[in-house]
């Protein structure tokens, strides 16, 4: 519905600026996935075509080409200022989690050096509540302790858009304007403002990927979605979960909520 994504897109905005008022200094993270590529095409809408801070890739070296090169091409075309943060080998990870959780565990420790050495106040993600069970708890303006670590009873409520911007020495705030959507919203705003995406989206040989992450732990579900229409009205239908091809959400049923906790997006 054009009227709802109106709405959901004015929210977004008005997010975008008020952290870019109230927080100092201030960075993206940027998956090059449908809802981080979203939430930058808001943020040229939200500063008139120019994103006026760092835009960062947590990279683990284990993107697939494809992701890659469709980096390189937004790069380049929307001129961002673009920074890769090198995330540590699993070894300085928690060696309790299992193997998926601990090969993702390397994007949190990649985050808590990029803060540290940045100094940033505030981290704006593209993250949304329907997307998993823990990420339902999130609130707009979600603020993290001086570790990173997150706790939902340290939650402010959030009536009537009064957000609480305010952060402590050494902690941050991590800024979800996106949290609000479904993946149907993406995919129909997507469509609407024609937003690039990923090729992997697609399906080829009926396999296609829902979510992209790392090669390693991340698998195409069956789909003969081949175009964006098709995605689209696949999504109307489908009862399957929109993280089914990622390895940890099947290792243990804690696994990705005590990612979460320790820092992770």
């Amino acid at each position: 519905m054009t009227d709802s994504l109106d709405a959901l897109e004015a929210h977004a905005i008005f997010v975008l600026r008020e952290a870019y008022r109230r927080i100092a200094p201030l960075g993206m993270l940027w998956s090059m996935g449908k809802d981080s590529t979203a939430l930058l095409w808001l943020a040229r809408k939200a500063f008139l075509g120019r994103i006026p801070f760092p835009v960062s890739l947590l990279d683990t070296q284990m993107e697939m080409d494809e992701v890659y090169a469709f980096r390189d091409r937004i790069v380049e075309q929307w001129q961002l200022d673009y920074r890769s943060e090198a995330c540590p080998p699993e070894s300085e990870t928690d060696p309790t989690l299992p193997p998926g959780g601990r090969a993702a565990a390397r994007k949190t420790e990649g985050l808590k050096a990029l803060i540290a050495r940045e100094k940033w106040r505030g981290v704006i993600l593209g993250i949304r509540r329907d997307e998993q069970a823990t990420r339902a708890k999130e609130r707009v303006f979600s603020p993290r302790r001086a570790d990173g670590a997150w706790n939902v009873r340290e939650q402010p409520p959030e009536f009537w858009n009064y957000y609480n911007t305010s952060v402590p020495d050494g902690a941050h705030v991590r800024i979800h304007p996106l949290v609000r959507w479904t993946e149907l919203d993406i995919w129909k705003y997507t469509r609407r403002e024609g937003i690039p995406y990923c090729s992997l989206y697609l399906a080829q040989n009926g396999k296609r990927y829902r979510s992209l992450g790392e090669k390693n732990i991340t698998f195409p579900i069956a789909s003969d979605a081949a175009t964006l229409d098709a995605i689209i009205a696949e999504l109307e239908t489908t009862r399957a979960p929109e993280r089914a091809g990622r390895a940890m959400d099947h290792e243990s049923e804690d696994a990705f909520e005590r990612l979460r906790t320790a820092g992770y997006m």
